[in-house]
């Protein structure tokens, strides 16, 4: 027997509904605000905490020379 849908059917918006209009920019905080949590969890499972740390101090070697 075939499956029958009942009620409303959903339809989808466009992805461009979800894009700031042409002119329109986000704020610097909003961008900061989603990609801060990403980073963090990513840190925390890969341990880039060592790795950033080691970078940071050969970079600091290089400017102190």
């Amino acid at each position: 027997m075939a499956t029958q849908l009942t009620g409303a059917r959903r339809r989808r918006r466009p992805l461009s509904a979800f894009r700031p209009e042409p002119g329109q920019t986000r704020h610097p905080a909003v961008a900061l605000a989603m990609a801060l949590p990403c980073a963090v969890l990513l840190v925390i499972l890969f341990g880039g905490w060592e790795q950033m740390a080691t970078q940071a101090k050969a970079v600091a070697d290089l400017i102190g020379h």
